[in-house]
């Protein structure tokens, strides 16, 4: 990162220091961006200076000034105030910033490797349930942070872990056995189960009785029944092909999948180990960890006629993960409302002696208008059908602009248009936020969207394919000054500390507000200045800035995994 913002930061401390002339606390130096562009790029404030040489902020500014001589990427410097005000060369520091895009291309924005071995849990669907638009959030969560992690040098090794036993298997068993042995199958079968799960619930919400009966087939799976589990073996496949297909469309790839049903025995062990050592109890017949003393209240283990639990299984889990991959960390991307559960989870594996580091990444849920999603209240959008909702939107109309393609050019520009559109309106929230779907503003292609930042990427190649070949002559860097291209190139060098920052707090959204931004400012470029129709030395240079704006918005949607086109 030669050239980035965060270089010029780094360039602007050691030059206030140098003027300064004695030690000083660097991380106590605080650079701000002024809140108008005539003011400067970036401002060093003096009132930390202040408390350090006994003297008011405004002479310290004065003082600084007149020591400060700007050369190179540094244009000028002005004290306004208690502030030193520094404008960056966008001659000097443009050409430099353009190059390094020029020669790293797609590694521009990414770090050395560090020594880290990290693994990222996402996208953990119950089989025996329908995969909704909420389970996708949560997929692209984390296929995104998997590729935002590896481009800040992390070895990553991402995993799914995924509910195949338990309550909501019985039930869906239980229904299926009870209602539907005669039925016909459909094409879809995990779908199928998903949505007998959903009537099951209902039943069973609606008759107790029928509790009794899903507790005594949950009781013989875990007992090893052989029907129950020859159906549980059949039924299971059908949904690990839905995902499997799902998770094809998505992009979402993983090292290892992990299912509670290897994890439920010797989860069951550690949870008798525990109360061995005394550290786990009984109350009601039901084993649990009491965590009172930490504020997290009580944290169930088992059930009390022995039936396990997610925290049962979990035990075994964390040890499996570190175990088997040597792992230093483990992160796990699951919704906000399980907040208070890893709260109580972490403490427990602490004080079992489990020293290893765990974070967990929440995100909030897609609701619909009238609320909260439920696959057992059955008012859910289901991934598929609303995947082929929106490839049928996007296709239909990039056959309107283009009837002279064929069909397979057009499905093909439909489906990147198509999963542009859900993945980046999924990812361009921050993780806290509620995410209510807008298939319109996702669609549009004048927005905050992702083919708005596709059609960005082909309207650049639109002006590159007209470029005569064999352009000879010197590049005139100097006409690289005006307003926005010199705020195209410092909003260019400072993607690698978007980048960054984004992974620090595990937030792409950070990464496509930033994308947006740019792509923004490149219109106002576009639009206000001639590329094609300039001197030779002036447009060799533009083209060298739109050609890393294409670049670096190329290389953010890698991130975020979606797909650039030629042409839409």
């Amino acid at each position: 990162m030669k050239y980035s913002i965060e270089k010029i930061k780094e360039e602007i401390i050691n030059i206030v220091i140098g003027a300064v002339g004695q030690e000083v606390d660097r991380k106590k130096l605080e650079i701000e961006v002024p809140p108008d562009a005539e003011m400067g790029d970036f401002a060093v404030a003096c009132f930390y200076l202040a408390k350090l040489l006994r003297r008011s902020p405004n002479q310290i500014a004065d003082d600084l000034h007149s020591k400060i001589h700007p050369s190179g990427n540094i244009k000028s410097v002005q004290n306004i105030g208690p502030y030193l005000n520094f404008f960056v060369n966008p001659a000097v520091f443009g050409k430099k910033v353009l190059m390094e895009i020029a020669k790293d291309k797609e590694k521009y924005g990414s770090r050395k490797p560090t020594k880290e071995k990290i693994m990222l849990e996402y996208s953990q669907p119950n089989t025996h349930k329908e995969f909704h638009i909420g389970h996708a959030r949560n997929a692209l969560l984390g296929s995104a942070l998997v590729r935002l992690f590896r481009t800040v040098g992390h070895k990553v090794v991402p995993v799914s872990y995924m509910g195949d036993i338990g309550a909501h298997v019985a039930k869906c068993l239980w229904a299926l056995e009870k209602f539907h042995q005669h039925d016909k199958l459909p094409e879809n079968k995990g779908k199928y189960l998903g949505k007998i799960y959903t009537e099951a619930s209902q039943k069973v919400e609606a008759n107790p009785d029928f509790k009794k009966e899903v507790d005594e087939i949950q009781q013989k799976l875990e007992n090893g029944d052989k029907k129950w589990l020859a159906l549980w073996k059949k039924t299971r496949q059908w949904s690990l092909d839905e995902f499997a297909q799902i998770h094809k469309i998505l992009d979402c790839k993983f090292d290892h999948i992990f299912y509670e049903s290897e994890v439920e025995k010797p989860g069951k062990k550690i949870v008798q180990a525990l109360l061995d050592k005394g550290l786990a109890e009984k109350s009601d017949g039901a084993v649990i960890i009491n965590l009172e003393k930490y504020k997290l209240k009580n944290f169930l283990l088992l059930k009390s006629d022995g039936s396990s639990l997610y925290s049962t299984k979990e035990l075994a889990l964390a040890e499996l993960k570190f175990k088997k991959y040597k792992i230093d960390k483990s992160f796990v991307v699951v919704d906000n409302r399980q907040s208070f559960y890893f709260q109580q989870y972490f403490k427990t594996m602490e004080l079992m002696g489990f020293d290893k580091t765990m974070v967990h990444i929440p995100y909030d849920f897609v609701t619909l208008k009238d609320g909260a999603m439920s696959s057992r209240k059955g008012n859910i959008i289901v991934f598929e059908d609303f995947y082929h909702q929106i490839l049928e939107r996007a296709a239909a109309e990039t056959e309107k602009r283009h009837r002279n393609w064929d069909n397979k050019k057009i499905q093909e520009t439909g489906r990147k248009i198509a999963l542009a559109a859900i993945k980046f309106n999924m990812l361009k929230v921050g993780n806290d936020s509620v995410i209510v779907f807008d298939v319109d503003e996702a669609l549009s292609f004048d927005g905050f969207s992702g083919p708005y930042l596709q059609y960005t990427v082909s309207r650049i190649n639109s002006v590159l394919k007209k470029v005569k070949p064999g352009l000879g002559g010197e590049t005139d860097w100097a006409k690289l000054t005006g307003e926005v291209e010199r705020e195209l190139i410092l909003k260019l060098a400072e993607y690698p500390e978007i980048v960054k920052e984004s992974a620090e707090i595990y937030q792409p959204s950070n990464i496509a507000r930033y994308l947006f931004e740019l792509a923004k400012l490149f219109s106002t470029f576009y639009q206000s200045v001639p590329i094609l129709h300039s001197p030779l030395g002036t447009q060799k240079a533009r083209l060298a800035l739109i050609k890393a704006v294409k670049q670096v918005i190329t290389n953010g949607l890698e991130i975020l995994g979606l797909e650039t086109m030629e042409e839409m």
